[in-house]
């Protein structure tokens, strides 16, 4: 099955950023100077329009050494944004003004983290229009050159959902010759594009018929019913999410913890994923995921032989994670409060930290993880069909597909008969069961609870205009067409 990034030939394509891209190759991975080639000389084969996919999917984990940031779509500053800017996460990552003010509410247009999201996202969409115009000129097999920009178009509608949902109105840019200060579209443009893009994804093979680590239909199946329930087209977020139900190549692992072993990276509860790795060896660069060095507590490096690079720089939000309940699973299996060092003794936290992507077994150094970060879980699936069944006034159906999740957690059945109930328990669930995922904020604007849960949990008051990201303000100099978010 699925969807983490293996066996790509990065050494091909890492030129061809250096060559297309008006930015610095540093942006992206290091160059390679035997690498490079001319423009006019790509586009003619197949392997070139391979290449031009591959490209895409590099800079959705990349990590940029020369630079020291985070500069892979997935890395880390975005689902670090989602969580902190939430009820789940508190920054403690000295010297991360731009952590602490996103915990805090107090984050503005200045703030770095935000013109990090908004420079990856934007350059990744650069490349994914190029192979979308290029490609198919190319004189191949008429189907594989279809699926390449297909896949390049499905890895566009994300990158543009992420951006509608953090900033709104933003610049729509679909070709590689865009003006230089382009007008912000209003989001339902941005939306009509996305479904566009992703609709046409669907023509995409299933899981089982192409290679690990690349978009699938199901993918594009499961991310379009999450695209129209946020707009609200709820019959045709609920055919969606059916059609991935009823593909029967999905499902869940008896425990949630098994969804984040090492064993099972690309198995059925794997819609789509972000891999870090090497692949064993079979690509040319090495890239260590940033989920235990960020989540895990400084003290394990220091108290057991072995484990290495563990910084604790987020934690868990202590009000949150007195939320779980003692028998849900999900409690032992997200969450670290002691550990055992070497000498056998136990040693109790000052922090609720995160352990949910550390697989001990499989990785025992702890620090450098190679597990794939889950853009969508099937859970995801099963509660976007819940939600949208409920929408429809459907609650018997909504209460079935939400108890799912709850059962494989070891909890009883809950039930809702209204709205307003119903919104109570998906709150509760989805942020147990999406914990350091990137999704709480989104989930918390969508519902209409940002503001009511973190009051309650972290004890500050958010203002309105936090429904919504700043614009950042050095694109704004730069860019004088764009617009700010109220409130900014």
């Amino acid at each position: 099955m699925m969807k983490s990034v293996y066996n790509f030939p990065i050494k091909t394509y890492s030129g061809l950023l250096c060559v297309f891209l008006l930015f610095s190759c540093s942006d992206f991975l290091e160059e390679n100077p035997e690498n490079q080639v001319a423009t006019s000389n790509y586009y003619t084969t197949a392997q070139d329009a391979l290449a031009a996919v591959n490209s895409v999917y590099a800079n959705l984990g990349a990590y940029d050494a020369s630079r020291g940031n985070t500069s892979g779509v997935y890395h880390s500053t975005f689902w670090v944004t989602q969580g902190l800017a939430s009820d789940e996460m508190n920054n403690n990552q000295l010297g991360t003004p731009q952590y602490d003010q996103l915990g805090t509410f107090t984050h503005n247009a200045e703030n770095v983290a935000l013109q990090e999201i908004w420079e990856v996202h934007y350059k990744t969409i650069y490349l994914a229009n190029v192979a979308i115009a290029r490609i198919p000129a190319i004189e191949m097999d008429e189907t594989l050159r279809d699926r390449y920009v297909n896949e390049a178009k499905f890895l566009r509608g994300l990158l543009y959902f992420n951006l509608v949902r953090m900033f709104g109105q933003i610049p729509l840019v679909i070709t590689e010759d865009a003006p230089l200060n382009p007008e912000a579209a209003p989001a339902e443009e941005v939306y009509d594009q996305i479904i566009s893009d992703l609709t046409d994804a669907e023509a995409l093979p299933p899981d089982g018929e192409i290679q690990e680590g690349r978009a699938t239909r199901g993918a594009a199946q499961a991310l379009l019913a999450k695209v129209y329930l946020r707009t609200g087209a709820y019959e045709l977020a609920s055919d969606k999410a059916s059609d991935v139900m009823e593909s029967e190549l999905y499902g869940l692992w008896d425990r949630f913890k098994d969804a984040f072993r090492i064993e099972n990276r690309g198995g059925k509860e794997a819609v789509f994923s972000v891999g870090f790795g090497d692949a064993g060896g079979a690509i040319s660069f090495w890239e260590v995921g940033q989920f235990n060095v960020r989540l895990l507590p400084p003290a394990l490096s220091a108290e057991v032989d072995g484990i290495s690079n563990t910084q604790g720089w987020q934690i868990a939000n202590d009000n949150m994670y007195g939320t779980f309940a003692t028998a849900d699973e999900r409690r032992e299996d997200t969450f670290m409060t002691s550990f055992v060092a070497s000498d056998n003794s136990t040693v109790n936290l000052d922090h609720v930290y995160i352990d949910k992507y550390w697989d001990a077994e499989a990785d025992p150094t702890a620090g450098g993880s190679f597990n794939d970060f889950p853009v969508i879980r099937y859970a995801d699936v099963l509660l976007t069909y819940a939600e949208a069944q409920a929408r429809l006034g459907n609650f018997d159906i909504a209460n079935d597909y939400l108890n799912k999740i709850r059962q494989r957690a070891n909890l009883g059945d809950a039930e809702a008969g209204n709205m307003e109930d119903f919104i109570d328990l998906l709150v509760e669930e989805r942020g147990k069961e999406f914990v350091g995922e990137g999704q709480r904020w989104f989930d918390l604007t969508r519902l209409g609870r940002l503001r009511q849960r973190v009051e309650a949990i972290k004890g500050i008051s958010v203002a309105e205009q936090y429904e919504l990201f700043p614009i950042p303000q050095r694109e704004r100099l730069v860019n004088p067409n764009l617009p700010q978010n109220t409130g900014f």
